[in-house]
């Protein structure tokens, strides 16, 4: 009996056992028909047919739910070679993949480094990566980065182009490592200690294979830089948007020395990279009372970070939340999926999966 030990009983309610349990209808006070068997029969069929109603509605919104899930869950397999989900919004929310360490396992970079157009943004990746969230990987995640590592390392090796931007890249992990090694008890990398001494070594390695590569001239002599007209010369420079690579340009040849030194050629570099109030902090003036652009240049990448170019960049759908390189469809449900899309910087990326 239910409530047992209380007064469960309304005023102007009566209870009634029957086969499916207690039932309540109203007494006769209340205008019920308690005496009245044929009134009671009546009712409780009625309370049954509601019961079965009931249950058939619950199990077909069961049913199509389960469907539903299904149905996602096969999309998001057949798909898993293209794109990825991503969490935006509560905990309660998440239906992808919500941590930096799944979404870098599940994301193909090790194809994405052989696409020259990709190659840039991954190795700024690994930088970033390298800099702050390595002790955020997962092991699996951790082991796959230094497998991704060893195939850029490989790559450059082989192409002996971007030597510089992967010795930075080896540099920063490097010291990223020794101040976690020696923070063993504090770290958080996981493995044991003597595998990451070991990695340690590999990039020590790696470093003095990039330090033997001895650059040799192509057989081929044909039109060189130097052969083209001063106006094609200057604006090639132009194209280029680091400082460094035009300082290296003009070691090669005095023509090239005098055009590297060009002054609109810096000012158009500081206007690119850094905004006009940050180029009145750093002004400088050279002896002749001029602006002097090439050393504010390198005074304002101290204190700056430059703008980034990559000619391929994943993309963050805002109507669906899925994650994609750019020119990888997905079945988007937004009336206009082009609108919905915005390219994702490699610290944007990393910004997904800050919670």
């Amino acid at each position: 009996m239910p409530f047992l030990g209380q007064d469960w009983r309304s005023p102007g309610q009566s209870w009634v056992k029957t086969a499916d349990g207690w039932t309540r209808f109203l007494d006769e006070k209340s205008g019920g028909y308690v005496g009245d068997i044929s009134s009671f029969c009546k009712k409780d069929d009625h309370n049954k047919e509601n019961l079965f109603n009931s249950l058939n509605y619950d199990v077909a919104a069961k049913k199509r739910k389960k469907d539903l899930l299904n149905n996602k869950a096969k999309i998001q397999y057949f798909h898993q070679e293209k794109w990825i989900y991503v969490h935006k919004g509560s905990t309660k929310e998440r239906h992808g993949y919500c941590t930096l360490g799944e979404a870098f396992n599940r994301l193909d970079f090790s194809s994405a480094i052989l696409d020259s157009r990709r190659f840039n943004y991954v190795v700024r990746l690994l930088e970033l990566i390298a800099k702050s969230q390595l002790t955020s990987l997962s092991g699996i995640a951790q082991k796959n980065y230094m497998n991704i590592l060893e195939k850029v390392v490989q790559k450059v090796l082989e192409d002996q182009q971007n030597i510089r931007l992967i010795r930075e890249l080896l540099q920063t992990l490097y010291t990223s490592l020794c101040t976690l090694v020696q923070r063993v008890g504090k770290s958080v990398l996981v493995g044991n200690i003597n595998m990451w001494v070991h990695r340690m070594e590999s990039i020590l390695h790696w470093q003095q294979q990039l330090n033997n590569i001895q650059i040799t001239r192509p057989a081929f002599k044909g039109t060189t830089l130097t052969d083209l007209p001063l106006c094609l010369q200057l604006n090639i420079m132009q194209r280029l948007s680091d400082g460094r690579d035009l300082v290296s340009l003009g070691q090669v040849a005095p023509d090239l020395q005098v055009l590297s030194e060009d002054r609109l050629l810096w000012k158009k570099l500081c206007q690119y990279h850094f905004t006009d109030r940050q180029i009145r902090k750093w002004l400088i003036l050279s002896d002749k009372g001029q602006l002097d652009w090439k050393k504010m240049y390198f005074k304002l990448v101290r204190c700056y970070p430059r703008k980034e170019q990559y000619g391929d960049t994943l993309q963050l759908c805002r109507h669906c939340h899925i994650l994609s390189w750019k020119g990888t469809d997905h079945p988007c449900t937004a009336n206009n999926p082009e609108t919905c899309s915005t390219s994702l910087s490699p610290q944007d990326f990393i910004n997904l999966f800050r919670f």
